[in-house]
């Protein structure tokens, strides 16, 4: 694929049937979204766990359609390369068909490629109508967060015989209604393999192994943002938690001695020649507080 065209669907079932793992991380902004695209992912997540996240909540339950849209719209808008996949939140699709059609379509409108919704057989038809009205659809089965307390919290699912039964069912009847893609969250390691194994379309697993066609990752995971935050299934690549504070409290230590700001981050005053003269004019007014008016050339 082309560093600059966007990753299709047709894309991602073609890495699959080649063998070719698909990357895919969250972002929720326009800033980390610009980094993850540039750094080459194939997949971004625009994710409901936004709520835990960026809202600061204990689950994902509070997080409303509007939200999505605007963060949605935000990563969107940056996104050059990757494949923009943006939740629906609870509720968003649990009403009726035509309430989560219609939702799926905002989202759309405000530039997601595709829509991701938790649940097995029992949103088939859903999913269904969904990818009838064009819209293409991810699914979502094993640990799903929005079944929070249903599945008794955040809980490994299909260790029995019988929850195992449960999810290849799922896979299955996922994968009939339409959707081009699932995600295996906190499933065994077997059972997952086994699942991509069978299935077609493409599978991306957190917590799930590394049997999975693609794997998924909480983009503050990843960087080590949140020291108090490692579960079994998340790696850090970076430990950005001392590298940020530390960067704070130096900004700290040198506003507080005066070492910042100094000249080099400071403005000068304009001055011209009147009559032979060099008079100061004074500044031209502060410019709006927007970096993309202030650059490294100003003075």
């Amino acid at each position: 694929m082309s560093p600059t065209k966007p990753v299709s669907v047709l894309d991602l079932h073609r890495m699959k049937a080649e063998s070719r793992k698909i990357t895919m991380l969250t972002a929720y902004d326009a800033v980390f979204a610009r980094l993850v695209d540039q750094a080459g992912v194939d997949v971004i997540l625009v994710g409901d766990s936004l709520g835990m996240v960026v809202q600061g909540h204990k689950n994902t339950l509070p997080v409303t359609i509007e939200q999505m849209a605007y963060h949605g719209a935000a990563v969107a808008r940056v996104t050059e390369h990757a494949h923009v996949v943006v939740d629906m939140p609870f509720l968003s699709y649990h009403v009726s068909i035509e309430e989560a059609v219609r939702n799926a379509g905002l989202l759309v409108k405000e530039g997601a490629h595709s829509v991701k919704l938790e649940g097995g057989a029992e949103r088939a038809a859903t999913i269904r109508a969904v990818v009838q009205a064009q819209i293409p659809v991810m699914a979502h089965i094993g640990l799903t967060p929005q079944s929070f307390h249903t599945q008794g919290g955040f809980k490994v699912q299909g260790r029995s015989d019988a929850a195992a039964d449960k999810l290849r069912a799922d896979a299955l009847a996922v994968q009939e209604a339409g959707a081009y893609a699932v995600v295996l969250e906190g499933i065994p390691t077997a059972l997952a393999a086994e699942i991509s194994a069978t299935l077609e379309i493409p599978t991306i697993g957190i917590g799930a192994g590394e049997g999975c066609d693609g794997q998924v990752l909480v983009i503050y995971d990843l960087l080590g943002m949140d020291k108090s935050f490692k579960p079994k299934f998340v790696k850090r690549f970076a430990e950005l938690h001392d590298v940020i504070t530390g960067a704070i409290g130096t900004y700290i230590d040198e506003v507080r001695t005066g070492a910042f700001p100094d000249d080099a981050h400071s403005f000068g005053t304009k001055r011209q020649k009147v009559g032979g003269e060099s008079k100061a004019t004074g500044t031209e007014g502060p410019k709006p507080l927007l970096r993309a008016v202030y650059g490294p050339t100003d003075s």
